[in-house]
């Protein structure tokens, strides 16, 4: 197999999760740090790559791969025993409705650019704690809901889903910002359990600053 490369930012939800599934499916693969702070999305190389100026970008088989989901869903497609989607096109169809609840309605409204917008065009400086923090907690309370109707330790079964790399990143950005977890009794024994193994912990944010980024930037 030719070299894997993940084009990265330590604390982007979107390339943690691409980070968790490559962990869980034991895909090596070389890391390109995007530091968003200093623009490095916006340079004509890094669009090049990817026109969106986003991260995550992933270069497997040979392959240039955006957008979160559907690279997670490219891993799931060349190795389909994986299990983070499962066999049945029901439970494919719930597993990806929870995802999709994260990906497709929390984060994109509470995604760095929006905020920034968002604390301009208002002029409060406060504005982008309470925006997050509104935004973050209304989404993990339908999350709550959803998760409820079903069984099993994790979002969806008992081993974890597609449905899991969206949660914890999402986990770790609520609680960032200062978010009450109280109500969310499924969201965080599943984050919990999550945060036992292994390929979660290697994707962990912190971790990735430790070997990405100066101390000083930390």
């Amino acid at each position: 197999m030719k070299e894997v490369v993940l084009y990265d930012y330590w604390r982007s939800s979107a390339s943690y999760r691409v980070r968790i599934a490559l962990n869980l499916l034991g895909i090596d693969y070389k890391t390109v740090p995007i530091n968003l702070l200093d623009g490095a999305h916006r340079k004509p190389d890094y669009l090049a790559l990817n026109p969106q100026g986003f991260v995550p970008t992933l270069v497997i088989d040979g392959k240039t791969l955006t957008q979160s989901l559907a690279i997670i869903e490219y891993l799931t497609e060349i190795r389909p025993e994986c299990g983070l989607l499962p066999p049945d096109i029901t439970d494919r169809q719930k597993v990806r409705a929870l995802a999709y609840a994260v990906a497709m309605d929390i984060h994109p409204i509470c995604n760095t650019h929006v905020v920034a917008h968002v604390t301009a065009i208002t002029g409060k400086a406060d504005a982008r704690e309470e925006w997050m923090k509104h935004f973050i907690a209304d989404g993990l309370r339908k999350l709550e809901a959803m998760i409820g109707e079903l069984d099993g330790a994790f979002s969806f079964g008992d081993t974890p889903t597609m449905a899991d790399l969206c949660l914890v990143p999402q986990v770790y950005n609520a609680r960032r910002w200062g978010v009450d977890m109280t109500a969310f009794k499924r969201i965080v024994d599943i984050d919990g359990r999550c945060a036992e193994l292994p390929a979660f912990q290697a994707a962990h944010p912190d971790r990735v600053a430790e070997t990405s980024l100066p101390a000083a930037t930390r």
